[in-house]
């Protein structure tokens, strides 16, 4: 057996996350060359799948890796066997011709546990056409010892030639392989291949541990390109059976390959190991659900760690948006305890700073770059008419404010050091006093809210009902907590449009880039700061006055109107 373990590289197919599948022709030769002289058994060229179900546009050339065009590419080259892959529902018996006529020798279907009998239906017709079929069975690690039998049977029924256990989300540990793999190896009709993801760093160990269980075939990519966290690297797992001298292999032109081709690559695109995949690994969800929460720039660690924990709970098949969704608007993430029936807290705490400042103006500092521009006119405002001042974050010692707030552990952990003595220190009812401690010896007031998308703003015993994740928007809510009678805002210049110029004047690293996050970041808070404007005047007072440029026009009135 040790000696008949196969290579599949996969890194035209896996990779292709990184990069929407736009490798140029050239450079998908080369891989193959290279892959075919160092002595892999199998090359995944790309993904297959009906056009129907993507847009022709975004993708590249390996999303349908089309019989000529991998025909074109590898011609001339002797070598590795092709493989072809595509997802269950997004594939049918049409998009394959003949074997004898394509140069395609394996068809894999990546698919979930809840699909895997149509899967194998579809693989048997594929296979009647003259090709080798393999099921890729992805989530494997979440399959139940019962589940994993099952899936043993089914294959064994069938005339399939491999069956793939696909750690798709990188969370299987080195001690946990051969319980996980048991019940696969009492299957007889289909060879056993392994596919490792490196959420964890596990996916070389994993694989060492995958080739003494008897594994006939191991996935790997160059460098380890791919989703997430990526794969085994090839050149790895190479290296490793050269040395210990088993078989045929030689690292020397993958090596080459991943110099010339994807070390550059790799400083364009992003793929390897990250905390929040590490997380995915550790919770056994799919890659994407830390990949987003993270894009959110919202939460920390520990926040996001709470999320995946809960959606390890919910075991979702695949990746859902709505899960995301749901998880958040339930307050789930930094979560406080709430009845989950009704919309006000067990037992609500005393709110000491509820109408403090009954009928007082109050001015809210956010942190766009207007707040440093519009310096001087701001503090011609403040000593014109003495408002309550309640700032957020890193203010830069531009301002002294009455309050400064924090909802963020990770910018309280960077900034809090940097809040004047003046200044009362106000923090998320999320923050738990040891977290507090190890940055600031400070008293702090916390600030109670209900953190959910679901709710329209209010105020209920002093608690804040309503998602204000950014800070400033949530500084408004807290102004009406207090009894303000003007609620003005300077620094809140959004995050699109004309006015914007960064989301930050300190120009803050990890601030937000992508484009659709900080539209979909834009319009909530113009959501939130619509509410209790009209919160306000149905309670008889002005709305919501910006002073300062800003993208939410309906909310500007221009600091040259009152100085």
């Amino acid at each position: 057996m040790r000696d008949k373990l196969k290579i599949l590289d996969c890194t035209l197919r896996d990779g292709g996350y990184i990069n929407d599948w736009r490798f140029n022709k050239k450079t998908a030769r080369e891989v193959y060359r290279s892959l075919s002289k160092s002595g892999v058994d199998v090359v995944e060229i790309g993904f297959r799948g009906s056009e129907k179900y993507f847009n022709k546009n975004k993708y590249g050339l390996w999303r349908f890796s089309k019989d000529d065009v991998i025909r074109e590419v590898t011609n001339g080259i002797k070598g590795a066997k092709l493989a072809v892959m595509g997802d269950f529902g997004k594939i049918g018996i049409d998009d394959f011709l003949e074997a004898e006529l394509t140069p395609v020798d394996i068809v894999r279907l990546a698919v979930h546990k809840n699909n895997l009998k149509p899967c194998v239906l579809l693989l048997e017709k594929i296979k009647k056409k003259g090709y080798q079929t393999s099921l890729n069975a992805m989530g494997y690690a979440s399959y139940t010892l019962q589940e994993r039998k099952d899936l043993a049977s089914l294959v064994n029924e069938s005339n399939l030639d491999f069956l793939y256990v696909a750690d798709s989300y990188g969370s299987m540990l080195p001690d946990q392989v051969a319980l996980l793999f048991e019940p696969m190896l009492e299957i007889s009709t289909a060879k056993l291949g392994f596919h490792p993801h490196n959420n964890l760093q596990m996916a070389f160990a994993n694989t060492l541990e995958a080739i003494k269980c008897g594994v006939h075939i191991i996935d790997c990519t160059l460098h380890g390109i791919g989703r997430a966290a990526g794969n085994l690297p090839t050149e790895v797992l190479i290296l490793y059976l050269e040395l210990s001298k088993r078989g045929k292999y030689n690292v020397i032109p993958v090596l080459n390959c991943v110099d010339t081709y994807f070390s550059p690559l790799r400083k364009e695109a992003d793929w390897g190991y990250q905390l929040p995949y590490m997380l995915s690994g550790m919770y056994k969800c799919h890659p994407n659900y830390a990949k987003n929460l993270i894009r959110l720039r919202q939460y920390n660690i520990e926040d996001i760690s709470k999320a995946m924990e809960e959606i390890n709970k919910i075991n979702p098949v695949g990746f859902s948006q709505q899960v995301i969704d749901d998880v958040i608007s339930q307050g789930i993430i930094g979560k406080w305890q709430f009845d989950s029936t009704q919309s006000r807290p067990k037992d609500p705490p005393a709110i000491p700073y509820l109408n403090r400042h009954k009928d007082k103006d109050f001015l809210v500092l956010a942190n766009g770059p207007s707040l440093k521009a519009c310096k001087d006119k701001i503090d011609a405002f403040i000593e014109k008419f003495d408002p309550i001042v309640i700032g957020a974050n890193n203010l830069s010692e531009l301002f002294k404010p009455d309050y400064h707030a924090f909802n963020n552990k990770r910018r309280f952990a960077m900034y809090a050091d940097s809040v004047s003595e003046e200044s009362i220190l106000m923090i998320s009812q999320h923050f738990d006093d040891q977290f507090v401690s190890e940055y600031t010896k400070r008293h702090c007031e916390k600030i109670y809210y209900r953190d959910r998308l679901d709710l329209d703003f209010d105020i209920q015993d002093g608690v804040i009902q309503s998602n204000c994740r950014t800070i400033s928007v949530l500084l408004l809510g807290l102004a009406v907590a207090m009894g303000a009678e003007r609620v003005f805002a300077a620094g809140l210049d959004g995050y699109v449009g004309t006015a914007h110029t960064g989301t930050h004047f300190y120009n803050e690293v990890a601030s937000v880039s992508d484009e659709d996050v900080l539209v979909e970041l834009h319009h909530l808070c113009e959501r939130f700061i619509a509410q209790i404007d009209q919160y306000l005047v149905a309670k008889g007072k002005e709305g919501i006055h910006i002073l300062t440029p800003t993208d939410y026009k309906s909310f500007y009135k221009g600091i040259e109107n009152y100085i």
